[in-house]
């Protein structure tokens, strides 16, 4: 067991919480966004919104919104991506507790009461709640984030909980401004994905960490496509992925245990990989190139080889034959997963039932890739 230091409790019943909400092009949104914010229960709270050089009305409707309510003050500034926004909005705020919320997503009801009262209770340096994703009308959990929210766990650290390291969004958290300060967290610019690094700071450094079951906030899953998650067969898409997944390496292999690097290596970082694997077909040679080496860097057998990953089997050959440089086979186990979409099918071989895949006779096929 790790120790803990206590944080000193604050004399007042309802602490500060500064919210940072970056904004760049989200007219449609942002009037939803702040709603789900200045409605929340715990109203001693000061919204930060940073308008990154927004080219629609974003700017406006900020404006406006603070004009009617003085707990919002807006910064103005030419556009600099996600990562320099939220860098700003922190340097602008006060709170004793400091949270950030993305522009087009919603903040669930009583979310912050929830997490802030959770940190006066324990004294941890941060709390996490789950999340929901949000399209249209419907709201759904992933597995992963469900497996990770099925019960509230108060004060514990990476190495009891080290499956948390998925957890890896600046906004379905609170943190305690003085542990955000003390640890020097802040996210890196001009790149995407800037919430892994600077999220695996935090967890790793964080000697208390509450997980809560309930759901805090709302991810919007966008129809437009427009999202930057959506846009997996871009090059720079993919090198700004490999660099921060290879930055969040850097600080696990650091500063925590060899099982936690088993988890990290074997369940947190392939997580999204199967994604850009699906983008194989039609890409670029510099796309294929890079997507092959980033795989061989990070789960190769010093780690953990991605066949033995616990990803779904479909996901695990598609990273085997892209670590073997089979860039053609890859096209045809896709074109062949996609003609079943139910899953796909088993066969018997002596007493064992296997999946059936075009590669499965392979002599060299690893025995992880044909039993479900």
């Amino acid at each position: 067991m790790i120790s803990r230091r206590r944080r000193q409790r604050s004399d007042v019943s309802a602490p500060a919480l500064s919210v940072v909400v970056p904004a760049y092009d989200v007219e449609d949104y942002l009037s939803d966004c702040l709603r789900s914010i200045l409605g929340q229960s715990h109203t001693t709270l000061e919204v930060v919104i940073v308008d990154d050089g927004s080219t629609d009305t974003t700017g406006e409707i900020a404006d406006r919104i603070a004009a009617e309510d003085p707990r919002v003050r807006v910064v103005h500034q030419a556009n600099a991506g996600l990562g320099a926004a939220r860098n700003e909005g922190v340097r602008q705020s006060t709170g004793t507790y400091l949270a950030f919320a993305d522009s087009d997503d919603v903040v669930v009801d009583g979310a912050y009461a929830a997490m802030i009262g959770s940190l006066e209770r324990t004294g941890s340096d941060l709390a996490i709640g789950a999340v929901e994703r949000l399209r249209g009308d419907e709201r759904f959990m992933t597995p992963l984030m469900r497996e990770n929210h099925q019960e509230s766990r108060l004060a514990v650290g990476i190495e009891e909980a080290p499956l948390v390291l998925a957890d890896v969004f600046a906004w379905n958290k609170v943190f305690r401004r003085s542990f955000w300060d003390d640890t020097e967290l802040a996210f890196p610019t001009d790149v995407r994905y800037e919430d892994q690094p600077a999220m695996t700071r935090a967890l790793v450094a964080a000697e208390g960490i509450d997980v809560l079951a309930e759901p805090v906030y709302l991810w919007r899953v966008r129809s437009d496509g427009s999202s930057i998650s959506q846009q997996r067969d871009d090059l720079r898409d993919l090198s700004d992925r490999l660099l921060t997944k290879r930055w969040s390496t850097e600080t696990v292999r650091a500063s925590t245990s060899g099982p936690t690097q088993d988890v990290w290596f074997g369940r947190v970082l392939p997580i999204d990989m199967w994604e850009y694997f699906r983008a194989v077909p039609g890409c670029s040679d510099d796309y294929w190139e890079m997507l092959q080496a980033g795989t061989t860097e990070f789960w190769n057998p010093e780690t953990v080889p991605f066949e033995r990953t616990s990803l779904p089997l479909r996901q695990r050959l598609m990273g085997w034959l892209v670590s073997r440089g089979r860039r053609a086979d890859l096209a045809e186990l896709i074109d062949y997963i996609d003609r079943h979409p139910g899953g796909l099918p088993r066969r018997r071989v002596g007493d064992r039932e296997v999946v059936d895949h075009p590669f499965a006779d392979l002599p060299d096929l690893p025995p992880e890739l044909l039993h479900p």
